[in-house]
């Protein structure tokens, strides 16, 4: 176990913990300057995630050939990093239309620790390991262990538990060298630098790894044929303004009329894949249906295969 002086002298190394000796007096700064200081911080972050776009593509190539085959994407992580993990799994089911359970949101303390503190949750590997047995894990599976330090035991350990499965693992940190990138098979260290308010990771490092949770999520789903060019064509229309988007993403890639769209919607049980195949190959629902089945759910395909 970490003794509390070896965690400090940890903690000093960081750059995410990094302490600016310029920003020392920063609480006796007028408002406008405090801002313009924290926006200037924050314009650095897009080219710290830019240094590492590669690592992320080749890791969302990885975690694509694994959703194909119908396993899982998994995110792990405690504090802002398993906030946002959950964030991003809770949205993949209404934008890209994701099967229950497809993609996860771990946090280190369940859900209670979305809104309160849940002490010593994050340095538990024993917790993450439970978490993940939970879910009974497969090869088919991917883990992505978040952490702005890149040491947090529960990260680690459900990475490390991940791969000692089989599992396709990521370590997605804001430290160079990090103990989360070396257990994992994919490192992604985004390096962003001391917070504007010493040691805040919710700041900086938070930002960075919201940007490249939307890549992975984002690009993973498009490369699974959730999208037809940019349009979400598999959004859940579960209220009424995402069925009045449902309407107008059948608009922009057919350019068909309204009593058109609606035709083609009731045909297709509200599905807006279906119904810009009924609309652009001129088939009947059933017919839509089966060929996005047949491939695989990829629109383009779908089309082409009606166009034979």
């Amino acid at each position: 176990m970490t003794t509390p002086q070896e965690l400090r002298t940890t903690l000093e190394t960081l750059g995410t913990e990094a302490f600016r000796q310029d920003l020392a007096e920063i609480d006796q700064l007028p408002t406008l300057d405090i801002a313009r200081l924290m926006n200037t911080g924050d314009a650095s972050v897009p080219a710290a995630v830019s240094a590492r776009l590669p690592e992320i593509a080749t890791a969302v190539d990885a975690i694509t050939r694994r959703m194909a085959t119908g396993g899982r994407l998994v995110y792990a992580g405690a504090g802002t990093a398993g906030r946002l993990g959950v964030l991003d799994a809770s949205e993949c089911p209404p934008t890209f239309n994701t099967a229950p359970g497809q993609v996860v949101g771990l946090i280190a303390g369940g859900p209670q620790a979305m809104v309160t503190s849940v002490e010593g949750a994050e340095d538990s590997e024993d917790l993450a390991r439970a978490d993940l047995d939970a879910l009974a894990l497969t090869p088919a599976d991917t883990v992505i262990g978040v952490s702005a330090s890149g040491r947090t035991p529960y990260a680690v350990g459900a990475v490390a538990h991940a791969r000692s499965l089989g599992a396709l693992t990521v370590g997605l940190s804001c430290n160079a060298g990090s103990a989360l990138g070396a257990a994992a098979e994919h490192r992604i260290e985004i390096a962003t630098g001391p917070e504007l308010v010493t040691g805040s990771t919710r700041l900086k490092a938070g930002t960075a790894q919201k940007l490249v949770l939307n890549m992975i999520s984002t690009i993973t789903m498009i490369r699974l044929g959730k999208t037809y060019g940019n349009l979400m064509v598999d959004v859940r229309a579960s209220n009424d303004k995402l069925r009045a988007r449902s309407r107008r993403i059948v608009a922009l890639a057919t350019g068909a009329a309204d009593e058109e769209i609606e035709t083609a919607l009731a045909a297709t049980d509200g599905e807006v894949k279906n119904a810009i195949l009924t609309v652009l190959a001129g088939v009947d629902g059933p017919t839509a249906a089966r060929l996005l089945e047949e491939s695989g759910g990829h629109l383009r395909a779908a089309l082409a295969a009606a166009a034979k």
